[in-house]
C-alpha cells in the first residue's frame, strides 16, 4: 500500500540523490575531480576542483565541461577536434596528458595535468571521471617528488581507488562484490588474484583464485575451497593478514622453508601451481572485524611487488572489506526477514470442492518483509473466510501490525456469527485502541457452497482494490459493491456488505495494490492490465494462472510488496465426474 506523503517527482529525487552520492565519493579523492555524463555535462565536482578553478558548484554543475573549461595556451577556446580529452571521452577509454589548460573563474589560465577514465554512475548510466592537478605538481598541499618506477602514478592510483569505491559500494550481493573486486585488480595490477574469506564460523575459505589469460579471466577451481585454521602466532604473510596484523610482500622462497601450519602448506602449493614470483598480501577488514585477505600475484610480469605497492593494495582491500561487510549484513537481514515473513503468512486450508493458491512477493528494495498479507480459515458455521489486506509501509513495523490485524480478525470472525461488515467494524474499533496500526485496507469475505453447483461469496471492502472475478469463458469484471472507507479513520461510518454467486469454473482474484500500481500511470490503467491478462489466462491451471498473472501484471519498477490469493470453483465437468 502506498504510504501517505509520496510527493515530488521521482526524477528530481533521483538527480539530487545522484549528485549527493557522487560528490561524497569525489571528496575522498586527493586531487581535483569531477564527473561528466554521456553528453559531457558536469554531474558532480569536489572541493579541490572548485578551489583550483575558482568556481562555485553552481558555476560548474550542468555545464558542458569542454566548453566551460578547456582552453589553448593563449586562453582561447579549444576546438573539439584538437582536444585530446574530448577524443578519449568519445572513445570511452582511459587517457592522460601532462600539459593542458583550464579556464578559471577569475579569467586566468590554469596549467594542468589530467587523467580521464570511464566511471560507472549507477542507474543513471555511464559517466566519465576527470582527475586533474596543476601541471608539474602531484596532488596535495605541496609539490611532491616524482614516483618511483614501481607504484602507479598518483592520478592513476586515485582513479583506481575512485573506481573501486564506486563499483564495490554499489552492490549488496557478496558474490557480485567479489566479482567486481577481481575485475578491478586483474590484469591492471596483477595477473593473479586470490581472495580468502573468514566465514561466520571462523573458518577460512579460499573463495577465488583467478588468472588473467589474454583478455579473459580464468577461475582455478582446483585451488579454491576450505583452508586450514589461522595460526595464532605464525609470522607467515597470509596468516598475519588473516589475523589483521599487517600487509606483506611475499614470494615462493617465503614458503620454501619448513611449514609452520597447514595454511603455509597451502600457500606453497599455491605458488607452485600458479608460478607467481611475487605477491602482495593485505587484510580485508571491515570496521568491526577482519573478513579475510586479498593476494595479488605476478608471474609473467617481471616487475616484483615492493613495499611501495602495499598502501594501494591496502586501500583496495579496505574498500572491499566495507563492501563485503555491508553485503553480508544485508543478506543476513534479508534471511531473518524472509524467515519472519514465512512464519507470519499462514498455510492455506483445504476446502473440499475449491482450488486455492497464494503468492507473496516482497518489495524489491525493502527488507523482504512488509504489511501486505492474505489469509483463509474455516468459520464456525462451516463457511470459509478469505482476507487480503495491506498495512501502510513495508518494514518490520508494518509486518508486526499486519500480524496483530490478522490475528484479531480471526478471533472476531470465529466468535461472531455476523456478516463481514459487522466483523470488520468491530476490528476497526479495536484497531484504534489496542494496536499500533495507523491505517490499513482489506477485503474480508466468506464463501460457502449453495447446494446447486454454485458458491456464494459475501464480502465487505475497507478501502481496498476490488476483487476480480473471471468466468470459465474468460469474462472478467470487478466486484465493486460493498466498498467502504479504510481502517483507522475513526469515522464510525457504516460498512456495506455485498453478495454474488460464483458459477462453476469461476476464478476469484484477491490482491494488494502493489500488483497494479505503477509510477506515472493511473490506477485505472493497472486495473485494466490486470483484467485483460486474467481473462487471457482463464483456462490455465490455477497455479500456472497465478504465476503468469503475477509475472505479467506486476510493474517492473514496483516499489511495494504484493499479496495474492486466488481461488477457483469446480467446473461443471469436474462435478459431473
Amino acid at each position: 500500500m502506498a504510504g501517505p506523503g509520496r510527493t515530488g517527482t521521482a526524477a528530481q529525487q533521483s538527480v539530487a540523490a545522484l549528485d549527493t552520492s557522487l560528490t561524497r565519493r569525489l571528496e575522498a579523492i586527493g586531487t581535483g575531480a569531477y564527473v561528466v555524463d554521456e553528453e559531457g555535462r558536469i554531474l558532480a565536482v569536489n572541493t579541490r576542483a572548485r578551489d583550483a578553478l575558482a568556481r562555485t558548484a553552481e558555476d560548474l554543475l550542468g555545464h558542458d565541461a569542454h566548453d566551460l573549461l578547456h582552453r589553448d595556451a593563449h586562453g582561447q577556446p579549444l576546438p573539439r577536434s584538437r582536444c585530446r580529452m574530448r577524443q578519449a571521452f568519445h572513445a570511452g577509454r582511459t587517457a592522460q596528458a601532462e600539459e593542458d589548460y583550464f579556464a578559471r573563474g577569475d579569467g586566468s589560465l590554469l596549467p594542468i595535468a589530467w587523467l580521464l577514465t570511464p566511471y560507472a554512475i549507477g542507474d543513471a548510466g555511464a559517466g566519465t571521471l576527470v582527475l586533474f592537478h596543476t601541471a608539474g605538481h602531484t596532488p596535495g598541499t605541496a609539490p611532491q617528488p616524482e614516483p618511483t618506477a614501481g607504484p602507479l602514478p598518483e592520478l592513476e592510483r586515485l582513479a583506481l581507488l575512485a573506481d573501486a569505491t564506486t563499483r564495490l559500494t554499489s552492490t549488496l550481493d557478496v558474490d557480485e562484490a567479489l566479482e567486481r573486486l577481481v575485475g578491478l585488480v586483474v590484469p591492471r595490477l596483477a595477473e593473479w588474484v586470490i581472495i580468502d574469506l573468514i566465514t561466520e564460523h571462523d573458518e577460512v575459505w579460499r573463495t577465488a583464485v583467478v588468472h588473467a589469460e589474454g583478455g579473459t579471466l580464468v577461475r582455478r577451481d582446483d585451488l579454491q575451497g576450505p583452508m586450514p585454521p589461522v595460526p595464532e602466532a605464525s609470522p607467515m604473510p597470509l596468516s598475519r593478514a588473516l589475523r589483521g596484523v599487517a600487509s606483506t610482500v611475499a614470494g615462493p622462497d617465503t614458503y620454501r622453508r619448513e611449514p609452520d601450519s597447514g595454511i603455509a602448506v597451502e600457500q606453497r602449493r599455491l605458488f607452485d601451481a600458479t608460478g607467481m614470483h611475487s605477491a602482495a598480501i593485505a587484510p580485508i577488514r571491515s570496521t568491526r572485524a577482519v573478513l579475510g585477505a586479498l593476494t595479488l600475484g605476478r608471474a609473467e610480469d617481471p616487475v616484483a611487488f615492493t613495499s611501495a605497492d602495499l598502501p594501494l593494495v591496502e586501500d583496495i582491500a579496505r574498500r572491499a572489506g566495507l563492501a563485503l561487510d555491508n553485503a553480508r549484513l544485508y543478506q543476513r537481514q534479508r534471511k531473518v526477514a524472509e524467515t519472519m515473513q514465512n512464519h507470519l503468512l499462514p498455510q492455506m486450508p483445504r476446502v473440499p470442492g475449491l482450488e486455492m493458491t497464494v503468492r507473496y512477493e516482497p518489495a524489491p528494495d525493502a527488507s523482504q518483509v512488509g504489511g501486505d498479507w492474505y489469509d483463509a480459515f474455516p468459520m464456525s458455521d462451516g463457511s470459509t473466510a478469505l482476507a487480503v489486506g495491506d498495512v501502510v509501509g513495508h518494514d518490520l513495523d508494518a509486518a508486526a501490525g499486519m500480524a496483530q490485524l490478522r490475528n484479531m480478525l480471526r478471533a472476531y470472525a470465529w466468535a461472531q456469527q455476523e456478516p463481514p461488515s459487522r466483523i470488520v467494524t468491530r476490528l476497526d474499533q479495536a484497531l484504534q485502541h489496542i494496536t499500533d496500526v495507523d491505517m490499513a485496507t482489506m477485503i474480508f469475505a466468506r464463501i460457502e457452497a449453495s447446494g446447486d453447483g454454485q458458491w456464494q461469496l459475501s464480502w465487505t471492502n475497507a478501502g481496498h482494490p476490488p476483487p476480480l472475478l473471471i468466468s470459465h469463458d474468460g469474462l472478467a469484471h470487478y466486484l465493486t459493491e460493498g466498498h467502504g472507507i479504510v481502517l483507522g479513520t475513526g469515522s464510525g461510518t457504516p460498512r456495506p456488505d455485498a453478495t454474488t454467486m460464483l458459477a462453476p469454473g469461476s476464478t476469484l482474484v484477491l490482491y494488494t495494490d502493489g500488483l497494479i500500481e505503477e509510477p506515472g500511470r493511473s490506477l485505472d490503467e493497472g486495473l485494466n492490465r490486470l483484467r485483460r491478462h486474467a481473462a487471457a489466462l482463464a483456462h490455465r491451471p490455477l497455479s500456472s494462472f497465478t504465476d503468469h498473472l503475477l509475472r505479467r501484471v506486476r510493474p517492473t519498477d514496483n516499489e511495494d510488496d504484493v499479496a495474492l490469493l486466488v481461488l477457483r470453483t469446480p467446473s461443471a465437468t469436474t462435478r459431473a465426474g
